[in-house]
């Protein structure tokens, strides 16, 4: 693999230089911010890029005002236990994208967000899991919660502001570039392979995940 160093150097000469490319990274939120995000805006989060999943984000960002409205403000112990009626009622709600499914993944991701209060809490767990083992949190966020096994949680991680990466199309196309995998990750190995070359990165340099992310999809 290359140094952090040669990387950002090819991200900076495609981009204005260093100073404009370091102008484009923007940095996570504390482990503090995110402990004391409410549990109602990591729903709302989660649901956003659940619902962006396959489907034009700019529709769901005109719509999000009517899907606060519609999901009671993402209150977590609300939509954990709506009812059959609130159900249908949704279905037909002009508000909000009908698609039954993902309407269903806001109770489902309310009650497993409703568990890791109990566990801790839902900022602490979230926000606190340690970016050395980032591909741990998407694994469990795959299997407790609802359509999360995807980009969907890589994206729900970014913006809600934890230190994250998103195995785009172009960070993707750097990590094969580096002999890290071969194509996109999906198995346990390539993912551990994909971690390891992070927590490399981030050992050079110093950054987040979030910030060396960005400077890997932008070298290309």
């Amino acid at each position: 693999m290359h140094h952090f160093d040669e990387i950002f150097t090819m991200a900076a000469d495609r981009h204005g230089g260093p100073d404009a490319l370091e102008a484009m990274l923007s940095k996570p939120k504390s482990v503090t911010e995110l402990a004391a995000m409410p549990d109602d805006r990591w729903l709302s989060v989660i649901t956003k890029c659940i619902f962006q999943a396959g489907f034009n984000w700019k529709v769901i960002e005109n719509k999000w005002d009517g899907f606060e409205t519609a999901f009671d403000g993402f209150d977590v112990g609300r939509c954990a236990f709506m009812d059959d009626e609130k159900f249908d009622s949704l279905l037909q709600d002009t508000r909000i994208v009908r698609n039954g499914t993902k309407i269903a993944t806001v109770r489902d991701n309310a009650a497993f967000l409703l568990e890791l209060r109990q566990e801790g809490g839902v900022g602490q767990i979230l926000g606190g899991w340690p970016s050395t083992d980032y591909i741990g949190l998407l694994a469990m966020l795959g299997k407790r919660g609802s359509r999360l096994g995807g980009a969907s949680a890589q994206y729900a991680m970014r913006f809600a502001g934890r230190d994250s990466f998103i195995l785009s199309r172009d960070v993707t196309a750097r990590l094969v570039a580096e002999g890290v995998v071969d194509k996109a990750p999906g198995s346990k190995k390539a993912m551990t392979a994909v971690q390891d070359a992070f927590n490399t990165w981030m050992n050079q340099s110093g950054r987040s995940l979030t910030e060396i992310s960005r400077v890997l999809a932008m070298s290309l």
